[in-house]
């Protein structure tokens, strides 16, 4: 397993999102994108994981993401050390995901990734219009 994402919830994703870039000195996201009611920006901090920034998850919350090879002999291993899935898997433009969690309720999700550059990709097309590109 390696922590891929840090998916952190916030209130206001542009807000958020300057804070972030403020922080590790950037100035523009990976990739930000405004889809099926949620707003979502990757922040690189130059070293680790990514920081997903999203209105869609509860504010101040942070799940990690860790990419795995195997999605389903990983979450056995979980389930086999006392994690719980939590809902059905979900799919994402990378790959599928699934969220588990601990006996004392801490979460994480799974991911398989299947397309690595999926996000970049597609924020990279000038006919997505679902992209939101800096001022």
């Amino acid at each position: 397993m390696e922590l891929r994402y840090l998916y952190v919830g916030a209130e206001d994703t542009a807000a958020e999102l300057r804070a972030w870039l403020a922080a590790v000195g950037g100035d523009a996201p990976r990739w930000r994108f405004q889809a099926f009611g949620a707003d979502v920006a990757a922040v690189d901090p130059g070293v680790g994981p990514a920081v997903l920034v999203a209105d869609h998850r509860p504010s101040g919350s942070i799940l990690p993401i860790y990419a795995v090879d195997d999605l389903d002999a990983a979450q056995a291993a979980m389930e086999a050390g006392g994690w719980r899935v939590e809902g059905p898997s979900a799919g994402t433009p990378e790959g599928p995901t699934v969220l588990l969690r601990s006996p004392s309720g801490i979460e994480v999700a799974l991911l398989r990734v299947d397309r690595p550059t999926a996000m970049e990709g597609a924020y990279a097309d000038p006919g997505n219009d679902r992209r939101v590109m800096p001022d």
